[in-house]
């Protein structure tokens, strides 16, 4: 019988990616390293991944599972707590570069992006499903039609609109994410151009 795996060991090898990442680059990253700064033999990074691009994923998986949509009173107060918190995450430097890092090497891997996909974007939609429960029990959106396929894609095209932005601001464009610009985003997201217009 295998021996259950330990928590610890996880979060020790999962940190010690993150650390790696900053401080090497993706090319020059390698189990053997990662394996010595979590104080683990090599063979107990391989029992848990094929390779370095999974466990890279799965370290940058569990920064983003750390997102919460605390009920602040309205969708648009929502809204932007949601984008301060991811903003103030994607801009930790272990998270921008472990993001960008697996991002950059997923364009050559069909199959490292699904599992970015699977591991990272999928896992946080929970959050846009979330928000959208709560402001229909407030009234301020209306209920989900019957047609569960044209629901998953609104789900898809809020998260990506959100997460796409925010990304974009805090790692390609470096601009700050402030109250006043998550205030501005979360207006012009719930009406329009129309709402941000002087």
């Amino acid at each position: 019988m295998a021996r259950p795996r330990s928590a610890a060991a996880d979060r020790a090898i999962l940190d010690a990616t993150r650390a790696a990442l900053v401080e090497l680059g993706w090319s020059k990253l390698t189990m053997a390293d990662v394996a010595a700064r979590a104080g683990v033999a090599k063979t107990t990074l391989y029992r848990r991944w094929p390779g370095k691009s999974e466990m890279v994923v799965d370290a940058v998986a569990v920064l983003f599972d750390e997102l919460e949509l605390p009920d602040r009173g309205s969708l648009q107060a929502d809204i932007e707590g949601v984008v301060l918190s991811f903003a103030a995450l994607v801009s930790r430097p272990e998270t921008k570069t472990s993001l960008m890092a697996v991002v950059a090497e997923s364009t050559h891997h069909p199959a490292l992006r699904d599992r970015v996909r699977s591991a990272i974007v999928d896992r946080q939609k929970h959050l846009v499903l979330q928000g959208r429960a709560r402001a229909q029990a407030r009234g301020e959106l209306p209920a989900d039609e019957a047609d569960a396929e044209r629901t998953r894609r609104t789900v898809d095209l809020i998260f990506d609109v959100v997460a796409g932005t925010v990304v974009h601001r805090c790692l390609v464009s470096d601009e700050p994410v402030d109250e006043t610009w998550a205030r501005t985003f979360a207006l012009l997201l719930m009406g329009g151009l129309a709402a941000v217009t002087d």
